[in-house]
């Protein structure tokens, strides 16, 4: 019988949501303890009560190694902390749990707001004897949580002995991370796959067919690699998992939230009004104006990105929005410069 305590425990999974409970599953899928932090006292309560998170991830049933806490301190020694807290919290979560010198593999996806800066600049920031990771690609949480086949890109700043000792930890026969040494490139395909995930559920919400959505995920993409290529990724990370892998299967279906949002925008719902309603975050509608900045700021065209954000602010409604990207100059497809002034689209 394993013994529930922070001592015995290996790795630690920082947040409690549906993406968080499903990793904290994979992780005890083979006995090991895995401590998940919480902030609602309701969802630690029904994770050691009754092997469940009904608020997050309904219908799992979770592992009996898994043990929720509120208790910041007791992940304080624990070796490999997973951190799934949303992307615009992650930076007040690291700094209250203290320094560390755990392996931190980040798993929001986003860029903080206010400052432009992705997760391993804010996790850096804030624990910077933190060795850190990031853990990105195509992953339905309640698809994880079920045990269904699942393949991720691992992007490891301390290079191969990084990448030993966490896919030790992570890797399972139906989770399989592969190696990466491009922190950047991960972050940024999980980051902006995200907007450009609101933009084709928009497509479904005013009905405009398969036609046109996968046009988006084409020219989205083509945006994702500009805006990735200017800021150091490498193109085959951009084109993997993490990039494009998880911008298929987030442009395709209502259980991403990102792409829920989009098809409540195009169906003509405020996007205040829809995410004050949802009990999870849409990470694409806080990411929408800072990339949108960022990429004007560097001179990157990305039109549909900053679609997203005039739709996400309110300004422009999705018909307008829509009509404004077919109405853009007609260009050659494969011109991947980054300079607006190539009206790129």
């Amino acid at each position: 019988m394993s013994v529930h305590n922070s001592q015995a425990a290996t790795v630690a999974v920082l947040g409690a949501g549906a993406w968080g409970t499903a990793l904290a599953q994979t992780l005890a899928s083979d006995g090991r303890d895995v401590l998940i932090w919480a902030r609602e006292a309701e969802v630690i309560a029904a994770i050691n009560a009754t092997r469940a998170n009904p608020q997050f991830l309904p219908g799992a049933r979770l592992h009996p190694t898994i043990r929720a806490t509120d208790d910041l301190a007791e992940l304080a020694t624990v070796p490999v902390l997973l951190a799934v807290t949303p992307a615009q919290h992650l930076g007040t979560v690291l700094a209250r749990l203290g320094p560390t010198q755990a392996d931190v593999v980040l798993c929001a996806k986003g860029i903080e707001a206010g400052t432009g800066r992705l997760m391993a600049d804010v996790a850096r920031a804030a624990s910077p004897q933190a060795r850190l990771a990031v853990l990105s690609g195509p992953t339905f949480a309640h698809e994880v949580a079920a045990g269904l086949p699942t393949a991720v890109t691992l992007a490891c700043s301390g290079g191969d002995a990084q990448w030993q000792r966490l896919s030790a930890v992570i890797a399972r026969p139906a989770f399989r991370p592969y190696f990466s040494e491009d922190v950047i490139g991960a972050e940024i395909g999980g980051a902006v796959k995200n907007v450009l995930a609101i933009a084709c559920g928009v497509v479904e919400g005013l009905g405009l067919g398969q036609n046109a959505r996968a046009s988006l995920i084409a020219r989205g993409f083509a945006e994702l690699q500009r805006f990735g290529l200017a800021l150091g990724a490498q193109v085959e990370t951009l084109a993997g998992l993490s990039g494009l892998g998880d911008l298929v299967l987030t442009c395709s279906s209502t259980s991403s939230r990102n792409f829920s949002l989009g098809k409540a925008l195009g169906e003509g719902a405020r996007a205040d009004a829809v995410l004050a309603s949802a009990a999870t975050v849409a990470e694409g509608a806080y990411t929408a104006p800072v990339l949108a900045d960022l990429a004007a700021q560097r001179g990157i065209a990305m039109p549909i990105v900053a679609a997203v954000a005039a739709l996400v602010a309110g300004t422009v409604p999705a018909r307008e929005a829509v009509a404004g990207l077919l109405a853009r100059p007609l260009r050659a497809e494969h011109d991947l410069a980054s300079g607006a002034e190539h009206d790129l689209g």
